[in-house]
């Protein structure tokens, strides 16, 4: 199971806004459920807090953090969480005065929190994307409701499977993971709304697909009902339509399904543009732009990835091998990220992907995605990560992602970690998890996407980090000044001299006339006194 899971925490210190849904769209969990409305709520109608007994869900401006880790299903327990980058407006609650003893302090309260109220399973089933940042296709997806306003908590998503054997298991798993997450948050949910998305298979309608999967529908609902959480509702969504499983009543819920409302027409949708708040399309159009390239092209990219492999190994058998591969690795990193900087592509993500495939050759993506296999390297790949060089930076690391071909697959790896980081560190929050999820289903164990990925799902902060790798590249550019600055190594060897013959000094003189050619050195014997010679006579020395 390949998870991404939704926000945990609240990441930034901008007021979160709750959604609230109305009676009409969900019941309490005590009382008799009366059929659906058959229209939802007009757009124009501003949303009220105080004419609604429903669910209440916050916005956080900064986006998800998911609470588990791969493999398993994703999960995010905070509410605040539920939209990525959002500040979504509707009906205020009065605000609240900081805590100071001056009036200066006391006139700086907290701005009013402002509200969206959904009504009925139409904009419930149309607030989906904006929940989770994407459109989650083949997906189950469940949301926690909490309080007697019903805030919209924890989510959970997990690929619908296609083995219906592992159904029951399944739905057991997800409630126990969405309800004991809520638990150690002291936020135990008072209900649950569950989603099923999947479009229709070759000769099948969204009816087909609905029926389908109402015994799956039907054992989450027992799951959770198991652990004493309702489920309020339970939609189906497939084919621009959806339907309810727990209404009964056709006049409002008919057999061939309600269709979508219009996009951008809706309360969520308004609030979203508002807020400045962008769908990133759905979870299939994401991971393409990751997956890798197939067809001729592939073929070709795989050959590039065979000769660069080929001369790798011999370089880094030499003397500093491995340090010069990881100074040329980084230093076409950075000629790339300037250059995918200088073409800006625009219109489609399609179209702007082929752009950024045709900006680099294949024997320069089979020199980066191997020289990124290093851990040093790639850590200090990293750095690109915040200002102009995040973007460039960002398109260059799916692009390499886009280029791990055929049996190179696995190297994808690190340039999906990447994209993930760069993702995260610019507050986007759906698009790091989708990277670090699929860099996961390659590696589980990799352990900088693992770390990453929990730090996503817990909601931190990645400014501590981004202050850390700025401090490594000064300290990088200062080295690098420092040995391009340092003066050459003088040569301590002295100049080579022109050989001389040398005298023999008294000692190895020979002493006495024989073979000598002058007299022997003088010897005296241990007190001073000259010794005398073979012969006696002193006067030959």
């Amino acid at each position: 199971m390949n998870p991404h899971s939704e926000p945990g925490k609240r990441t930034g210190d901008i007021p979160s806004t709750p959604t609230t849904v109305t009676p009409s769209a969900a019941n309490p969990p005590n009382s008799p459920r009366p059929p659906h409305a058959p229209k939802p709520q007009a757009p124009a109608d501003p949303p009220s807090s105080s004419g609604s007994s429903g669910p209440t869900a916050p916005i956080d401006p900064h986006g998800p953090a998911e609470t588990s880790s791969p493999p398993g299903p994703e999960k995010t327990t905070d509410p605040a969480a539920s939209l990525p980058g959002s500040h979504l407006t509707g009906s205020a609650t009065p605000s609240r005065p900081s805590h100071s003893s001056t009036p200066a302090d006391a006139a700086k309260a907290q701005p009013a929190e402002a509200q969206v109220t959904l009504r009925g399973p139409a904009e419930l089933a149309d607030a989906l994307p904006y929940l989770m940042g994407f459109y989650p296709d083949d997906s189950i997806v469940m949301v926690a409701l909490n309080g007697e306003r019903g805030r919209f908590g924890g989510r959970v998503r997990l690929g619908i499977p296609t083995d219906t054997a592992q159904w029951p298991d399944v739905a057991d798993q997800l409630a126990e993971c969405l309800i004991s997450a809520g638990q150690e948050r002291d936020a135990r949910p008072a209900a649950i709304i569950v989603y099923l998305c999947q479009e229709p298979a070759a000769g099948e309608s969204g009816k087909d697909v609905k029926d389908r999967l109402r015994p799956l529908a039907q054992r989450l609902r027992t799951a959770c009902g198991a652990l004493d959480v309702p489920v309020l509702e339970a939609l189906c969504l497939s084919n621009g339509r959806f339907w309810s499983y727990c209404c009964p009543d056709f006049r409002c819920c008919p057999a061939e399904g309600t269709p979508m409302v219009m996009p951008g027409t809706s309360v969520m949708a308004a609030a979203a543009a508002y807020a400045g708040m962008q769908v990133r399309g759905s979870l299939k159009e994401m991971e393409a732009r990751l997956t890798p390239r197939t067809g001729p092209r592939a073929v070709e990219q795989e050959k590039a990835l065979d000769v660069a492999a080929g001369t790798l190994v011999p370089r880094m058998l030499r003397r500093d091998g491995a340090a010069a591969i990881r100074r040329d690795t980084l230093d076409l990193a950075g000629a790339m990220i300037h250059r995918f900087r200088q073409d800006t592509p625009s219109g489609s993500n399609r179209a702007r992907d082929a752009c950024d495939d045709a900006l680099i050759t294949d024997a320069e993506a089979a020199d980066l995605i191997l020289g990124l296999q290093d851990r040093v390297t790639r850590d200090r790949a990293a750095e690109w990560m915040d200002g102009p060089d995040a973007a460039p930076a960002l398109r260059l690391w799916r692009a390499l992602a886009r280029r791990c071909a055929g049996g190179f697959a696995e190297h994808a790896v690190a340039p999906l970690t990447l994209a993930g980081w760069v993702c995260w560190s610019t507050q986007d929050g759906p698009s790091a998890r989708v990277a670090l999820s699929c860099a996961l289903a390659i590696d589980p164990d990799y352990t900088f996407a693992q770390l990453l990925h929990r730090a996503v799902n817990e909601g931190l902060d990645p400014e501590p980090l981004r202050r850390c790798l700025r401090e490594q590249h000064r300290e990088a550019v200062d080295e690098d000044l420092l040995s391009a600055s340092a003066p050459a190594p003088k040569d301590t060897r002295q100049p080579t001299k022109r050989p001389v013959p040398t005298r023999p000094g008294p000692a190895g003189r020979p002493r006495g006339p024989r073979g000598g050619t002058g007299p022997g050195g003088r010897t005296t014997d241990g007190r001073g006194r000259r010794r005398a010679g073979r012969d006696g006579d002193r006067s030959r020395r």
